[in-house]
Parts: C-alpha cells; structure tokens; sequence
C-alpha cells in the first residue's frame, strides 16, 4: 500500500531543480570546447596562456601528431611546454592526400603563415595503446595547436584502421572569449548578419550563391521567408509558402538530397537545401504572431511576424497579421489525435542549414522571442546568417549522430558513388551515406529479376565494420553475441544477434574471423561498436574495438550468375581459398585481376536470399573494383540494384531489417532468427542468455509470412486483426513479382501463427478497410536456402 505519510514527508523542504539530463556538446559548458579529430584528418584550434588541453584516444591505437605555433606562425612545441622530436610526416601526408575535408585546414595554416615544411611534431600514443587513453598539456602562451590522426590507407585484410581523437580545451579565462563562439565559415562569406535575439533582419541573396542560418547557441528557433526579388521588383507579392512545398515535395519540410527545394505559390522554386545539421524542422504553423500571445495572456509580447513586418518594410511589403514561415530549428509534431505539439529544439550549438537561392531574392529570418514555452529551450539566443559566393562547391549532406553525445559526421560519398552517380540522381541518405535507391533505366522489378535469374551490384559501403583484437577478443565477442564463437574457424563467417541484457535486440550482423584473436563484425548500427567497448571497459578486458567502416566500403554482387563474374576479376594467391572453392559464409583475400591488383576481402554472404558475394575494399579501390566487376558483367546482363530492389528480394526471402522486424524490444526469436540463439549447444555464457530461455519457454510473438487477397498495398505499421481485436502489425511487405500477390511479415501473438490462420489487415483506423490475409509458411522464397548454397 502507499505509505501517505512517507510521500508527504519527500515532499517537505524546498523544491529540488529541474535538470533533464543531456549529451556532451548539447549545450556549451563555459570555457569548455570539444573538437573531434577523425582518423585520416586534423584540426587548428587557437590557444591561449594557461588554457589545459586534453586529448583522448577515443578507440585506441590511434597515433597522434601534436603542433603548436606562435602568433605570427612559427613553429615551437615549446608552447605546450614540451619538445617535439618526430617530424610531421603524417600531417604532411594528410594535406597532400587531396582530401577535401582538410582544405580548409590548409587554407587555415596558409591564412596564420604556419608553414610545415621541415616541421617537427609532439608524437602521441601508439598502435596498442588503449581506448580511452588520455595525454594532457598547458599552454603557454598565445598561439594554436595543430592535432592530426594520420594513418596509411587501410589493408583490407589486416585491421589497422584510423580511428578518431578528441580535443578538449579548458580556457584558462572564458571571459576573454567571444561571447558567441560560432563555427569557422564554410567558405569565405559574403555576408556576416547577426539576427539578436527577439528581432529579424531582412537581406538579399543573388542567384547562384549560397547562405547558412546558423543557430549560435543551440535551441533557438528562427523563422524564415523569402520572396522571388524579380516579382517583389514588379509589386507582386509571392512568398514562399509552406502548403505548396510541402505538397510538391511530400514532405513536411524539405530536406537535402533529390526533393529538397521550397516553393512559392506560383510554384517557382525559391531554394534548395543543401545541408542541415539538425534535422528536425516544422512546416506545419505560422510564424508566432501577436495574436498567439495576446490568446495565451501576453498582450504586446515581441513576435515574429511584427518583426518581419518592420524588417519587409524597406522593400514595400504589405504587413501581415501573421506570416507563414519555414520553421527552422522549430521541434513539433502532429499527434495520433490530430493535436499540434511542440517541444524543445533538436539543435545545439552551432548547428545549421544551408540554402542555395534559385533566383535572386530577398530574405527574411527571425530570432524567436518565445519565452513562453518550451520553443527556444526557455533561453532566447541570437541567430546568424553567412552567405558564401555561387563559384563554392558544398556537396549536398545531412549530419548523422552514431550516438546522442556524438560529434555530427556529414552525409558522405561511398568509394562507388561516382560510378552509380552516372546511372541515377536518386540517392537516400542511410546512416550518414548516400546509397542509390532506384534506376531510371531499370526499375526495383527488373533489377529484382535481374537478381532472382542473373546477377546485379549494389552498394552496401553503409554497414558498420568495427575490428575486434587483442588477447580477450574471443572472449568479448562470445559474450556480446548469441552465436557461439569459439566455434567459429578463421576464414568463417558466422550471422548472428546482439542483444541487451532483457533480451531485446541491439543489432543483427555477421562476424568474421581473421586469426586466433582478430574479429571483423559488421552490422547495421553503431550502437553495437558502442556496446561491445562499454562491455571490454566493464569487464576489463584486453581487447580494442575500433570502427574501419569509413576504411572498408563494400560492393554486393548476387544473383545466380555471381560465381561466373566473380572467378572471372578475382585472383586469390595459393594459401587463400579460390573463388571457385569459397562456400556459403565463408571469405578469402583476394586482389582484383591478379597478384598487383588493388587488394580485396570476398566474402559468399549476401541479402539477397540469392547465390552471392561481397567485396570489401579501401575506398581509393573503389573505381578500380567497380570497372572490374561492371566490365565482366555487361556479357552477363548485369543490372544496378537500389535500395528498393534490395527491399523486395530480402522481404522474399524472409531477411530481417532493424526498425522493421527487430528493435530493442524485440528478442531474435519474435524477430524470426532464433535460429542465432543456440541455447542448448552453446555453453559459455552470453549478453542476455537467461532472459532469452524464458522468452523462448513463454513465447508471446512470432515472426510469421502473409499472403493478401487482392491488389491492395499494406505497409508497414499496419495492424493485422482476428476479427475485431488487433493480433499482430506488418512488419514489412512487398508485391512479389514471382508469386504475383502481395506478401508481407508480420509479427503476431503466438495463438494466430498456424499456417493457414485467416486474419485480415486493417486500415483507416483500423476497421474501415479490411484486405484479408493468410499466415503461409517463413519465408515465402526458398526457406531451406538452397539458392544461397548452391
């Protein structure tokens, strides 16, 4: 019973502070700055007298280059009170490697005169130094410090890989500081413009160029409008309007990528995102006008749409009671309900959106002066805009976050993209890659086809690689997985689930064996890179995780005609298996031609429920590898598959997606894979095991194949129901080109998985449209695999 007099006496003495918890970087900490250094790249950063630098080595085995210069550029590790007796050969390297992330840092040395020739470097940590492992300075004096992670080009069949390095600096005197620290400029601006808190500020921006609204200090909004400066030219008022973009777009904001444009009523495109860092936006309200806070009882409260009223004026633009606006850095949602909800911002310090204009216009953005509501995280910050001249090249990105306390990474390119760039516009940005997602010469049927009789390659460079070494890998790697490990034999792939201690799923992946202690996993997220080190630094294990997924990207040939096309461009030297020989889940190393060709890992693995293949490679090999396989595949008739090809055949064939038949809530068993959990034969203990066996003895839900009547498409989410009650949902589905009929898989209650079992899925809340359904036999394609065997 409730002890009333106990929860009364908790509630006596003054209130306690509210203070959610928050990611590192969420929020700046006064004189705290991070900067991350990613492996193959480097960082300048300004020092000053008696600031405290500390330096992580985040994965491990990552060598660092130290630097630091004066003022006026001259070179002195003196500054950091130490000496330096390595020459900066990494550095070196690195901006002479063409990267174009490290531009900029070049651009940056030449700006302060800090010349490298002959430079001699502080060197740090070494290739088994732990993860974590700190090394801390002072300064002392004025000047900056250069930090590089430099590293060789990966070898696909070793695990050397580049990992990053953090920098933090405490400043001796934050006050000396500027107030607003805002992030270095893409490029050299055209415009510097502070919008200050509660206010706007229009400008113009020609054709061509490119601007960023940049929020300062985190958890701002701003409001933005713009109009086709030709029309306003001519008294014709047109701005950008949110139902017509959105509609346009079918989106509720746009985005980077193929579908990023905003439009005006006229349906002339205004601009064009090019990056967000934030990703999360609102195109459903207005810009805040006085009448919202004269209804909530704030007469005369400052407003946006007042202050784009004051700031239009100079360009004759009729006030409005209320502007429409697209929201940026604005976090709401639309409820199951219909309701408009509205929270704290996604965005934090520095983050931004930057825009091309299509045609000259004129611009407006807003500071939101909302202290009423969660809306601007309850503390109004300023806005800035920067706008750089039309010659800048800025490839279209949205930043991913491996985690919440993560330093955002910008959608990048894969070592294959510039080859499927030639074959299709249609790329989706997954975790932080841009992978193709359909063909206009060959649609998701004909590549599906292409892949069930022939042979087809797409790019699977998003799947995360993390190397597993030292004494305890075994040991690490038989506890976090379900699969038994000491069983597996080097050159063996084995496929197996990650899961949390309640028995609820992380990821689901494949693991490689390299040697008595070397492990490659490859999976889906990277929340099983960040699981695996948190369970070594628990345990205390000898043993380093380090990610190689921006080192290794891979190509996947499959299809029954793979085999001919693969013994064709892969040669194997004598101690390595032979293309010919190579089984279902195992790999060899290989190079691409013969002995001098660019080397590569195979491995007979695939998501395709086909005969097939991956290959791995260093990202410089990406061209090389893709000509040699496109090359002996045109006599074979081989098609590009996308994304949406990918999905029909691995839906057929049963294959499991994160999200969508597994999540942290789901075990192996309910997501159809309990084939990883070898309770019986396995006997080492494992992540999650006794919460497995009793979700095994008391099981609640199956993973179970559908056949629907009719022509109707379901989709995801959709529920499936015995009669009135709701039993299940679709997990995915598909049409099958094969059987002719929409499949789908489902996940229901155990009482309705019998073959046979008659149920329907139900639609428009949920009873109004009802397309009937019959469990079949998992998968609907070959469930013994015999296609993959063969």
């Amino acid at each position: 019973m409730l002890d009333f007099n106990a929860l009364q006496a908790a509630r006596r003495g003054p209130p306690k502070p509210t203070r959610a918890r928050r990611p590192v970087g969420f929020a700046r900490s006064s004189g705290s700055e991070r900067h991350v250094v990613p492996g193959r790249g480097a960082v300048l950063v300004e020092i000053a007298p008696g600031d405290r630098l500390t330096i992580t080595n985040d994965e491990g085995g990552q060598i660092a280059e130290l630097l630091a210069a004066h003022p006026d550029g001259r070179l002195d590790a003196g500054l950091l009170d130490v000496g330096a007796t390595h020459s900066a050969d990494g550095l070196r390297t690195l901006l002479g490697s063409g990267e174009p992330s490290l531009q900029r840092l070049h651009q940056g040395l030449v700006q302060r005169g800090i010349d490298l020739f002959d430079a001699q470097a502080v060197v740090l940590f070494e290739s088994n130094t732990p993860a974590g492992t700190q090394a801390e300075f002072v300064a002392q004096g004025a000047g900056f410090v250069i930090l590089a992670a430099p590293a060789d080009a990966m070898d696909v069949a070793g695990q050397g890989t580049a990992t990053p390095l953090s920098l933090v600096i405490e400043r001796a005197n934050p006050a000396t500081r500027p107030l607003f620290d805002l992030p270095d400029p893409l490029a050299d601006p055209v415009l510097d413009l502070r919008v200050t808190s509660a206010t706007a500020q229009s400008y113009r921006i020609a054709a061509g160029q490119y601007f960023q609204i940049i929020d300062v200090d985190g958890r701002q909004c701003t409001d933005f409008q713009c109009f086709d400066a030709r029309k306003l030219d001519r008294g014709i008022v047109r701005p950008l309007d949110v139902t017509t973009t959105r509609t346009l777009q079918h989106h509720a904001y746009p985005m980077p990528g193929l579908h990023g444009k905003y439009f005006d009523q006229d349906m002339t495109p205004l601009v064009e995102v090019i990056q967000d860092t934030c990703g999360r936006h609102d195109a459903f309200a207005m810009a805040c006008a006085a009448k919202y806070y004269d209804d909530i009882g704030y007469p005369g409260h400052a407003n946006c749409s007042d202050n784009f009223n004051a700031a239009l004026a100079a360009y004759d633009v009729p006030a409005r009671a209320g502007w429409m606006a697209a929201n940026f850095f604005f976090n709401t949602s639309v409820d199951d309900h219909g309701q408009l909800l509205a929270d704290e911002p996604w965005s934090r310090p520095g983050d931004y959106v930057l825009l091309r204009a299509l045609t000259d216009i004129v611009c407006v953005s807003s500071a939101c002066p909302d202290d009423t509501s969660a809306a601007n995280g309850w503390n109004l910050t300023d806005i800035h805009i920067r706008a750089y001249d039309g010659k800048e090249r800025f490839q279209r990105a949205a930043a991913w976050r491996s985690s919440p306390e993560a330093e955002p990474i910008m959608t990048r390119e894969t070592a294959f993209h510039q080859n499927f760039a030639e074959m299709t516009r249609d790329f989706i940005d997954y975790k932080g890659f841009w992978l193709p997602n359909s063909f206009p010469q060959v649609d998701a049927t004909e590549a599906y086809w292409a892949c069930r009789e022939g042979v087809v390659a797409m790019d699977l460079s998003a799947l995360r690689k993390f190397e597993v070494t030292g004494p305890d890998a075994e040991a690490l790697m038989n506890w976090v997985l379900t699969r038994n490990v000491e069983k597996l034999g080097v050159g063996q792939v084995v496929y197996s689930a990650m899961c949390y201690e309640h028995g609820g799923m992380i990821d689901d992946g494949t693991l490689f064996r390299l040697g008595p202690q070397n492990f490659r996993w490859i999976g889906g997220s990277d929340e099983g890179g960040e699981w695996m080190r948190q369970q070594a630094r628990e345990l205390g294990l000898n043993v380093m995780i380090r990610s190689s997924t921006d080192q290794m990207h891979n190509l996947a040939v499959q299809g029954p005609k793979s085999r001919s096309l693969m013994s064709e461009i892969i040669w194997t030297p004598p101690h390595q298996t032979a293309m010919a020989d190579l089984e279902w889940f195992r790999f060899t190393v290989g190079r691409i031609g013969g002995p001098m060709g660019a080397p590569v890992v195979v491995s007979r693995t695939g998501y395709t429920g086909e005969l097939g293949y991956e290959i791995f490679c260093h990202p410089k090999d990406g061209a090389t590898v893709f000509d040699a396989v496109w090359t002996a595949g045109e006599p074979l008739g081989i098609k590009p598959m996308g994304l949406d090809g990918l999905d029909l055949v691995r839906i057929e064939a049963g294959l499991v997606f994160a999200d969508y038949e597994f999540c942290s809530q789901t075990d192996p068993f309910e997501a159809g894979i309990g084939f990883t959990v070898p309770l019986k034969s396995k006997t080492g203990d494992f992540i999650g095991r006794d919460a497995l066996q009793r979700r095994k003895d008391t099981p609640a839900r199956k993973l179970v194949g559908l056949d629907l009547a009719g022509q109707e498409p379901v989709a995801h989410g959709d529920p499936v129901c015995k009669g009135r009650a709701q039993v299940g949902e679709v997990t995915s589905a598909m049409f099958s080109p094969r059987l002719g009929r929409w499949i789908a898989l489902a996940r229901l209650d155990v009482t309705q998985t019998e073959p046979g079992t008659e149920l329907h899925v139900g639609q428009l809340e949920p009873g109004l449209k009802r397309i009937p359904a019959a469990v079949v036999p998992f998968p609907h394609y070959d469930p013994k695999k015999t296609r993959p065997r063969s």
